[in-house]
């Protein structure tokens, strides 16, 4: 079985996992090797009741113990987990399929997690910056310099949002951009260089602007919508994985975001 398939197969499962560690992470409960258990009854569910996609398809999104409704969030985590799986595949080859499988899925499990919770846990943000100093080195002809740069690139990020971060706390008087999407940007240079990066926050913050828009538009009279929080490291998570997947293009073309 080629490397391809196997991510392709173990997809689904990476997404029940990262789905399960979104939910359990802001209530404080084990994310690694606790038992699933049904969220309304309690009731620990079987191995059949865990097979990704197909065990919601054949239960008709429903808990086989109580009825209780089992909404289409595990099963969209999934598919996006299948889908990232897909875009690695099909636009990689070698070693990066997995690298960037691997990156894909770390940079999902960051989004959910911001996305439930404003929060960007650091047992995966700050791994992701030495894990992309060592694909710098190992892709570049000059490792060495390789490092360097894509170093400076992460520092440079980090620097830039918690600047940002600080004078919006200075000037507003609340937060603004947390310290971890500092931390993603750091991830971003790590991986990117510092020549993606303008492009990185524009497309983060087109991505964010629709999303802010669309809740504005679902809850509409229901107070400040300029009050509401942005979960801003989801779509930065976004604009990350879509620019690693396309950096050898602009590489095959020569081209340059600056």
């Amino acid at each position: 079985m080629s490397l391809g398939i196997l991510l392709l197969v173990a997809s689904p499962f990476v997404g029940s996992w990262i789905a399960t560690f979104a939910v359990r992470l802001p209530q404080g409960e084990p994310t690694a090797l606790a038992r699933s258990r049904c969220r309304s009854c309690g009731r620990q569910l079987a191995a059949r009741d865990l097979v990704p996609l197909l065990s919601w398809l054949l239960l008709r999104g429903r808990c086989r113990f109580c009825g209780g409704a089992i909404g289409v969030y595990y099963p969209l985590v999934e598919l996006a987990s299948l889908a990232i799986a897909a875009a690695a595949t099909a636009l990689e080859s070698g070693p990066y399929v997995a690298i960037s499988c691997c990156f894909g899925w770390s940079l999902l499990a960051l989004a959910l997690s911001d996305l439930g919770s404003f929060l960007i846990p650091d047992a995966i943000v700050l791994p992701l910056v030495p894990c992309g100093l060592a694909v710098a080195a190992f892709s570049a002809d000059e490792p060495l310099a390789a490092v360097l740069e894509h170093a400076l690139a992460a520092l440079f990020g980090f620097a830039f949002f918690a600047g940002l971060g600080w004078a919006y706390r200075a000037l507003r008087r609340r937060e603004g951009l947390g310290l971890g999407d500092a931390k993603l940007m750091a991830a971003a240079g790590a991986w990117l260089g510092w020549q993606p990066l303008p492009l990185v926050v524009l497309l983060a913050a087109s991505m964010g602007l629709a999303g802010a828009l669309l809740a504005r538009a679902r809850t509409a009279g229901a107070g400040d919508w300029r009050l509401a929080k942005v979960p801003f490291g989801a779509p930065l998570a976004a604009a990350i994985f879509l620019l690693w997947l396309a950096r050898s293009y602009w590489e095959l073309y020569g081209l340059t975001l600056l």
